[in-house]
């Protein structure tokens, strides 16, 4: 994956440490991870909404199986 080994990324590792501090790490990761769930959570209603839409797509006013063609 883009040529990254244990020593590449241990350094960028360092080098987030340095810059946004120990503290601040796990509150960006807390978001971060809020934002993966949220995300996913959204594709989960997008698809829970779709579903019924193809059902109701080949039933009539009643109800009722619509004829296929």
């Amino acid at each position: 994956m883009f040529g990254l080994r244990l020593p590449e990324i241990i350094i960028i590792a360092l080098v987030v440490l340095l810059l946004f501090g120990g503290k601040k790490i796990p509150e960006m990761m807390k978001g971060l991870g809020r934002g993966v769930k949220s995300f996913k959570d959204g594709l989960k209603e997008d698809v829970k909404e779709d579903a019924p839409s193809e059902t109701k797509a080949n039933t009539d006013e009643t109800g009722k199986d619509a004829p296929q063609a």
